[in-house]
């Protein structure tokens, strides 16, 4: 099958949690022998990641405005012209922003298959105008994809309660079995030991809440800031308001440190020696990064909102009602209390449904049924 990807900001090494399932989904695909090219948006393309191919994916990168409002429709409009062109059997589609040009695609006599990686109108960035246009690509694409593809069940009940579409397939995100990285020199440069910090990770957005953990961890007691620091790993796709008071806020308060969006060994290191992970979100769809925390076996606080009540990975004592900041300091403080800076408590959890392979396996079964 020849298999054309657009709504992306792209692969490799492209924070998004998006981004993240394409790079781990796409070269298992193409490793089945299938001819998969990936249309990347050209302002996310660096000296590091400027290639034609990865892991047997092509890769095409195409203009996109640099303007947060106008980024992912305008691009996206663009690639499904340039996909037209390279007769696609299936026009994969990512998010139900871009999920807006659909009827296009579909008007070009393209077949469609849509992921819906969760109701992103609900993001706090987003003013009234977008939102409604969002939630119009939402609708868009649920009317209008041949196929539809969701990763939640939250996701699914949505689809079928709002638009009556009672066929999408669930297919979870996925994760890898790490091996925990022993070594500890890229966090040492950080000025960290290994279990003696508190990690999140994701983009620099109001609905990530990382101002609230920020403000959670100015409440702790002195003497778990003293033994744990919190380590903020991300940074925002455009600056705005938020992202510059969120590294003001950050930068201000003793013990946080941002080392900006990380990847390779540094991720490694850091999701290895972590004590903590805390994931403060209003809104998710399934969280990649969750479920990498989960992977290297770390203790979690959650707030408890759907996408993040991950049964049966995650127990009643994870979470906190999402905003609570004090609620969130509180369960910080009782998970770390009982930990020795040093070694960090591990846990053990069920990973089977999030399997790469077999997720990769139940999309190209997917693509056969609408061939």
């Amino acid at each position: 099958m020849k298999i054309v990807v657009i709504g992306t900001r792209g692969i490799p090494e492209i924070q998004g949690g998006v981004e993240t399932h394409c790079q781990e989904l796409y070269p298992r695909i193409a490793a089945m022998g299938h001819d998969v090219t990936v249309i990347r948006r050209k302002p996310y393309v660096n000296s590091e990641n400027r290639m034609r191919t990865y892991k047997g994916v092509w890769l095409a990168d195409m203009y996109a405005p640099r303007k947060k409002s106008l980024e992912a429709i305008v691009h996206t409009a663009l690639a499904v012209i340039k996909a037209r062109t390279m007769n696609p059997d299936i026009l994969h589609l990512h998010a139900v922003g871009p999920a807006l040009m659909v009827p296009l695609a579909r008007l070009l006599g393209m077949k469609v298959v849509m992921t819906n990686h969760g109701p992103d109108y609900e993001r706090q960035k987003w003013g009234r105008a977008a939102k409604a246009v969002i939630k119009l690509g939402e609708r868009l694409g649920t009317r209008y994809s041949n196929r539809i593809i969701v990763i939640s069940k939250v996701i699914s009940s949505i689809l079928a309660n709002n638009y009556g579409r009672h066929d999408s397939t669930l297919i979870y995100n996925g994760v890898n079995t790490p091996e925990p990285a022993k070594d500890t020199g890229s966090i040492n440069a950080l000025g960290l030991s290994g279990g003696d910090y508190i990690l999140a990770m994701g983009r620099f957005v109001k609905e990530k809440g990382f101002n609230d953990l920020i403000n959670a961890y100015k409440m702790l007691p002195a003497e778990i800031r003293s033994r744990f620091k919190l380590v903020i790993a991300g940074n925002a796709d455009h600056a705005d308001r938020y992202s510059d008071s969120l590294h003001k806020l950050g930068n201000e308060t003793e013990g946080v440190i941002m080392p900006g969006f990380v990847r390779g060994e540094v991720r490694h290191q850091l999701l290895s020696h972590a004590a903590l992970f805390a994931m403060p979100s209003y809104h998710e769809g399934l969280p990649i990064a969750l479920l990498e925390a989960l992977s290297y076996h770390l203790d979690v606080a959650v707030s408890n909102i759907p996408a993040n009540c991950i049964d049966p990975l995650c127990r009643f004592s994870d979470f906190y009602q999402v905003g609570d900041t004090e609620g969130l300091a509180s369960l910080i403080n009782k998970k770390l209390s009982d930990t020795d800076a040093g070694k960090p408590a591990r846990r053990n959890y069920n990973l089977a449904p999030y399997n790469w392979d077999n997720i990769a396996a139940s999309t190209v079964e997917l693509y056969r049924t609408l061939l």
